[in-house]
């Protein structure tokens, strides 16, 4: 891919994509894209806040609230429900980059991406005995992990 990450890459469509909404490249919404990018999987915005923090960025858990919405606005993110309450978000890349799915540990919160080839030639498969275009789908897997078990 011509030595472009796919976190780049990501990074680099979402401030050219909040330009072209005359959106300002500036400080908030560059670092929470910046952010965005690294993840392995979503993240709510108060993780959002402290990882910037923890990196010494102070843009304010507001402004993170903001750019999280434009960003979702634009189709750029992806908001994940896990079930308890708090939304978190996750770079929208070509689903064939990066398709992951979640397990929520219902006893100390974490959320752990997996990926399947088996559940996704079951969902496949679902869709073409059903007869039903399956366009984008998300699964979500609720229990205990390892530690809490």
């Amino acid at each position: 891919m011509g030595g472009v990450s796919e976190r780049d890459d990501w990074a680099q469509q979402a401030l050219a994509a909040l330009q072209r909404a005359g959106r300002r490249r500036g400080s908030a919404r560059g670092a929470v894209v910046e952010q965005l990018a690294s993840l392995r999987c979503a993240l709510g915005a108060r993780e959002i806040d402290e990882g910037l923090r923890a990196a010494g960025q102070r843009v304010g858990l507001a402004s993170v609230y903001r750019a999280l919405a434009e960003l979702e606005g634009l189709g750029l993110v992806r908001r994940v429900d896990v079930g308890d309450g708090t939304a978190r978000y996750e770079p929208r890349r070509a689903e064939d980059e990066h398709h992951h799915h979640h397990l929520v540990c219902d006893h100390c919160g974490r959320v752990t991406p997996f990926t399947d080839a088996g559940l996704e030639s079951a969902i496949a498969r679902l869709s073409d005995r059903i007869d039903f275009s399956v366009d984008e789908h998300e699964v979500l897997l609720h229990g205990a992990c390892a530690s809490c078990a």
